[in-house]
């Protein structure tokens, strides 16, 4: 078993000079391969298999250096204390994320309102009121939070869960009406240059985390972080939504104007869906708990 080990070791773990090697050789593999016109010749199975171990090479190296600076970024933080409170304290973490996407949320709703009161647009004003309705519940949640903390007042923070469930619900009407703005009039959010690209990476990253976010926090049991993670869900799937209306409009033709409707119409409807789903949830949810801990507390 340990030959197999110091075997793997040295397959996937080589010296570094023949990790950085095997770049430029498969690189001439495939070149040759592709440009060549050899895809069919029996170099083509080789040129595969090699730059499939060197891409394994160049992550397994990539995955060995990021743990060695991870240890070596743990160290600096550990030596700045609200770094390390930040890192190592949950709630104190999630207030510093509240009090941040409470300011955005406010100055993104404070613009769209700007922006349809100057161009007296429907579409503009109707972000404005989801902005601000988000604003609303992290509000409420951080007001909570700051009286009460996380996970000490059970029945409040039930409550606070089954407001922003009701807010959901009616961020959702808001939502449907983006929705429906988009479709009537065939327009989209867009990107000057290649700012939709980078918005691109963003809102990938956001929905990644946002889900992890929501799964990782219910171990604290504190309906109160839950819902914090449920809105930033909230607000990254409809900036899903918007990047694919950004992405329609720039690089969609003028001949696919039905096609770029339709797939508006479908994810709209999926993204709305899911968020009246997890609105009558948090309201389902809330309700019943709050039942059972008012029984526990009348004993």
């Amino acid at each position: 078993m340990e030959q197999f080990k110091r075997l793997l070791r040295k397959l996937f773990f080589p010296k570094p000079w023949m990790t950085l090697l095997s770049i430029p050789v498969a690189a001439v593999l495939l070149i040759y391969t592709f440009a060549g016109g050899h895809k069919e010749d029996w170099i083509a199975i080789p040129a595969y298999v090699f730059s499939a171990y060197s891409l394994s090479l160049v992550c397994a190296r990539v995955g060995l250096l990021s743990g060695h600076a991870k240890e070596d970024a743990q160290l600096i933080i550990d030596k700045v204390p609200l770094a390390h409170r930040y890192f190592s304290d949950v709630s104190f973490k999630l207030h510093i994320s509240l009090y941040l996407s409470l300011g955005l949320n406010v100055i993104y709703a404070v613009m769209k309102f700007t922006f349809g009161l100057r161009y007296h647009s429907v579409w503009f004003g109707t972000l404005a009121v989801y902005y601000f309705l988000l604003a609303v519940m992290r509000f409420l949640l951080l007001h909570h939070a700051n009286r009460k903390g996380f996970g000490t007042d059970r029945i409040g923070e039930l409550q606070s869960y089954r407001l922003c469930g009701m807010i959901l619900m009616v961020m959702n009407i808001s939502l449907t009406g983006v929705v429906v703005l988009v479709i009537r009039k065939n327009e989209g959010f867009q990107y000057a240059g290649y700012l939709i690209y980078i918005m691109a990476m963003y809102a990938f990253y956001n929905i990644i985390t946002a889900v992890m976010n929501v799964v990782k926090y219910r171990k604290y049991r504190s309906p109160v972080m839950s819902a914090a993670k449920v809105v930033s869900l909230a607000a990254t799937l409809v900036s899903m939504l918007s990047l694919e209306t950004a992405m329609l409009t720039q690089f969609g033709s003028t001949d696919s104007e039905q096609s770029r409707r339709i797939m508006t119409a479908c994810t709209g409807a999926g993204v709305c869906t899911m968020i009246l789903a997890m609105a009558v949830y948090m309201i389902y949810h809330a309700t019943r708990e709050l039942k059972y801990a008012r029984m526990e507390e009348a004993k």
